[in-house]
């Protein structure tokens, strides 16, 4: 299976979805999902690196954290991401992020995602590859 992301619909917000064939490789592709809540994904060059670890009690809310993690970096740095390192050891998550600094007129940003919430949230192997998903707060 390849690797991908997509959106789904959940009223006035959106729903992120990645897939992968390792768990890490499902959270990197919902982070593509996420950041092309805000923008074209392929307008954000992967310029500038940015360390981001996180840990939770099981994968579901591990994988809210790292959304909310991206979200927290996004808002305080001013930044879009587009290329996503992501390595899970048990419920602790550590990752390189690559993206830059937000240009409103290339990036023409869509929305502003608020974080990820616990709704339609899932972590889990399904037909041979691994899903993860949630509803983010747009």
């Amino acid at each position: 299976m390849a690797a991908r992301w997509e959106h789904f619909e959940h009223g006035a917000d959106v729903g992120v979805r990645g897939y992968g064939a390792s768990k890490a490789e499902a959270f990197e592709q919902a982070a593509n999902a996420l950041t092309a809540v805000v923008t074209d994904l392929d307008l954000v060059e992967p310029v500038e690196a940015v360390a981001i670890a996180c840990g939770a009690p099981d994968d579901e809310l591990l994988f809210a954290e790292w959304l909310n993690a991206l979200v927290y970096e996004m808002s305080t740095r001013k930044m879009l991401f587009s290329r996503f390192a992501v390595r899970l050891e048990g419920t602790h998550l550590s990752a390189e992020v690559r993206g830059e600094r937000v240009d409103v007129a290339r990036h023409h940003p869509a929305v502003e995602v608020k974080g990820a919430t616990y709704t339609a949230l899932r972590v889990a192997r399904e037909g041979g590859e691994w899903i993860a998903q949630t509803v983010v707060d747009v």
